[in-house]
């Protein structure tokens, strides 16, 4: 009982709106009109793809907090294969969880007026950038003094619905517009010096450090615009999801665009030319061309690296829609509450390593360590495992979460509260 009413206050502190975030996909009438109450639909699919990226996700944190290899897993002069892999497949979590936040988007917006729709997201965009900046941002670094502040995925998000709600007010029209133009015309910025932090917050941030006074800062890693620009094209698309649109036509949109985005990735990479600043190369054996091939860059997220993500996204919605089984049953939980699950689980796996940092042996003047890889108190860089340890506490946190998961996913569907849209 204790356990489940710590649960609950988290709940109730974090919210989730679940088009948002995540997804209780309540269909509607359009956009124009007032929306009479309708029976809530689940599209299984989408569910899928967010809970798998959901899972995948929390193996990149563990490896942050508790791998002993050092240097950049994507390296390709210090890397190996496994490591580059467990940290390549995370690449598909980010673009998938903005551009499903973009669908969820267009579904919400069925049952509300445009001015109630603009209104929505912005001041829900507001709430998710105040969460990054203080619960999330404490549960990376456990520095209740704020020391560095984190700007993430919720960051970029919350931005994102910002901007996504000013033109759902303003010009609906111009969504696609300003979708395709952020996403395929970001990298023409690798052709423009860069101009202080602001630019670099909104466009061209690779992980920087902003200081603001002595030993104060913000960490940026995901520069607004051109997630912005994913979450627009996911709401370009949002129509195929409605009620009244065709399963078998959204199957064959989603099967043809996705194959044709992943088209437009093979092609552009092998000409080496335009969407990404970091060309491919012949390397020393045939697995380590690949490798370098799809070596794409995501700080910023290049046109290639959203074609390399996105292409197989599209085309798993498409196959994953008839989906059934135990299996999909679990990993469908963790995708109907992604929000809830994305907090706590930093929360557990940080929880995790200061166990690991207190049993052997180090107290609380230990607790920074200016060679570990971030700004996370606890986290020492001569702690750790080898990737099979990695793997372990990742399915570990992972089984762990179901329970938590599955617990305020019964708790949404028995209570109707109005907070679920809005906290």
């Amino acid at each position: 009982m204790v356990i489940k009413k710590i649960v609950g206050i988290y709940a109730l502190l974090i919210g989730e709106n679940c088009y948002l975030i995540g997804m209780n996909t309540t269909m509607a009438s359009p956009l124009t009109a007032a929306a009479p109450p309708v029976a809530k639909t689940r599209i299984v699919s989408i569910d899928i793809l967010r809970g798998a990226v959901m899972i995948i996700m929390a193996l990149d944190h563990v490896r942050d907090y508790f791998s002993t290899a050092t240097g950049d897993p994507t390296d390709l002069h210090s890397t190996t294969p496994l490591l580059f892999f467990t940290r390549w497949i995370t690449h598909f979590c980010a673009p998938t969880f903005v551009f499903l936040s973009g669908v969820s988007a267009y579904i919400a917006g069925r049952r509300r007026t445009r001015p109630e729709l603009g209104s929505f997201l912005m001041t829900r965009g507001a709430w998710l950038v105040l969460i990054e900046v203080s619960l999330v941002t404490l549960g990376w670094t456990f520095d209740p003094a704020y020391h560095v502040i984190i700007f993430q995925v919720i960051w970029a998000i919350g931005w994102s619905m910002i901007i996504l709600g000013l033109l759902a007010r303003l010009s609906p029209a111009l969504i696609p517009f300003v979708g395709v133009l952020l996403v395929a015309g970001h990298n023409a910025t690798d052709y423009f010096p860069h101009n202080g932090p602001a630019w670099d917050i909104l466009l061209t941030s690779p992980p920087t450090f902003i200081g603001y006074a002595p030993h104060r800062g913000f960490f940026d890693l995901y520069a607004i615009l051109p997630w912005t620009g994913v979450m627009l094209m996911g709401y370009s698309i949002g129509r195929w999801f409605t009620p009244d649109y065709p399963a078998e036509q959204r199957r064959k949109l989603l099967l043809r665009a996705g194959f044709a985005v992943t088209a437009l990735f093979i092609l552009l990479r092998f000409i080496n030319g335009y969407g990404d600043r970091s060309p491919w190369s012949v390397q020393s054996s045939p697995l380590y061309t690949v490798l370098s091939f799809v070596n794409t860059t995501k700080y910023p997220p290049s046109l290639l690296y959203l074609c390399m993500t996105l292409g197989p996204v599209l085309i798993l919605l498409a196959l994953t829609e008839k989906a059934k089984g135990a299996f999909v049953s679990v990993i469908q939980v963790y995708g109907r509450v992604p929000f809830f699950y994305y907090v706590i689980h930093l929360y557990l796996i940080h929880f995790c390593c200061a166990v690991l940092f207190f049993v052997s042996g180090y107290g609380f003047k230990d607790a920074f360590d200016p060679h570990s890889p971030g700004p996370f108190l606890f986290r020492r860089s001569d702690l750790g495992f080898g990737l099979g340890g990695v793997y372990l506490v990742w399915l570990f946190v992972v089984f762990v979460l179901y329970f938590p998961s599955k617990w305020y996913d019964r708790y949404k569907r028995v209570h109707n509260k109005w907070w679920f849209s809005y906290i």
